[in-house]
C-alpha cells in the first residue's frame, strides 16, 4: 500500500495528457437517447467476424449463434424489463480467459483510457473482449410489446428503466471482466471532477465488488487530471480515499500514482 510521485514522464504520455486537456472526460454510461442503432444485426456479427478474424485469430466462436441468443434475450421481454439473467445463453456462447496482469478498468476516463491502453499496447480494457467489442457504442431496446422486433425510433433512457437492455448486457459483461482479473490490475480515474471513484458507477457499483483478492496481487490506481486543473481529487483527498479504504477493507494490496500515467 504505497502512494507513488513519479520523477519522469516519457513524451508520448506528455502528449497524451496534453491531448486530454482538449477531450471532455466522458460519463461512464451510454444514453439511449436514440432508437436502437440502425443496421445492429450487420455491426455486431461483422463486428463478431473482425474479432475472430485480426483481433483474436486464435479464437473459435459462432457469431450467428451469438447473434441468435441476443436477438432472443431482448426481444423476448418488454423493453425495460430485460434482466442480467436473460443474457445467460449468449455469454455462455462467448467464453474468455483473459490474460493475468494486463487489465485496465476506468471510471470517467474513457477517451484516456482508450488512448493510453493503445499506446501501451500491454493492456486490456473490457472493450477489448469479444462481448466490449461487438456491443460497444450501440443501444437497442424491443418495441413496447415483446416479441415485436428492435424499436429503431426510440429507446428509453437507463434512468427510466427498472432493467435496461442496454445496462443488463454491460452490467454482466463488467461483471464477469472483473471476475476473471488476476495478478495485477490498474485502475484510471478522473482527478479534475468530484466523486471521482462513485460507488453508483459500473466500476463503483459492480466490478469492484467483482474483484476477488485472492487472484488479484496489486490493484494500481492512477489518477489523472486536466493540466489546467481543476485539481479536486487525488491519491490523499476526495473520494479516491474512500476507494483506498474498500480496498484495504476486502484485503487487497495497491499502490495510488496522481502526477502522470
Amino acid at each position: 500500500m504505497t502512494f507513488q510521485k513519479s520523477s519522469s514522464t516519457s513524451s508520448i504520455f506528455h502528449m497524451l495528457i496534453l491531448w486530454f486537456v482538449i477531450v471532455l472526460f466522458c460519463a461512464d454510461g451510454l444514453r439511449a437517447e436514440m432508437g436502437t442503432t440502425p443496421n445492429l444485426k450487420h455491426i455486431v456479427i461483422g463486428r463478431c467476424y473482425s474479432y475472430i478474424t485480426l483481433v483474436c485469430p486464435n479464437s473459435s466462436y459462432d457469431c450467428e449463434e451469438i447473434w441468435r441468443e441476443f436477438e432472443e434475450a431482448v426481444m423476448r421481454k418488454s423493453r425495460c424489463n430485460v434482466k442480467i439473467k436473460d443474457y445467460k445463453r449468449m455469454f455462455h456462447a462467448t467464453p474468455q480467459t483473459l490474460t493475468c496482469g494486463k487489465l485496465l478498468f476506468w471510471s470517467k476516463t474513457r477517451e484516456l483510457m482508450h488512448s493510453y491502453a493503445a499506446v501501451t499496447r500491454r493492456f486490456w480494457t473490457l472493450e477489448d473482449t469479444l462481448v466490449g467489442y461487438m456491443f460497444n457504442d450501440l443501444i437497442w431496446c424491443g418495441q413496447e410489446e415483446k416479441d415485436r422486433g428492435f424499436d429503431f425510433n426510440s429507446c428509453p433512457d437507463w434512468s427510466t428503466c427498472v432493467n435496461h437492455p442496454v445496462y443488463s448486457l454491460w452490467r454482466q459483461a463488467s461483471q464477469n471482466f472483473a471476475a476473471a482479473a488476476c495478478g495485477n490490475i490498474t485502475v484510471l480515474l478522473n482527478g479534475s471532477i468530484e466523486n471521482a471513484f462513485n460507488r453508483k458507477s459500473m466500476f463503483g457499483g459492480v466490478e469492484l465488488d467483482s474483484l476477488n483478492p485472492r487472484m488479484v496481487d496489486h490493484v494500481n490506481i492512477k489518477v489523472v487530471a486536466n493540466l489546467e486543473g481543476p485539481f479536486l481529487e487525488s491519491c490523499t483527498q476526495g473520494s479516491i480515499v474512500d476507494l483506498i479504504n474498500v480496498l484495504q477493507t476486502r484485503g487487497f494490496r495497491w499502490t495510488c500514482t496522481d502526477s502522470d500515467l
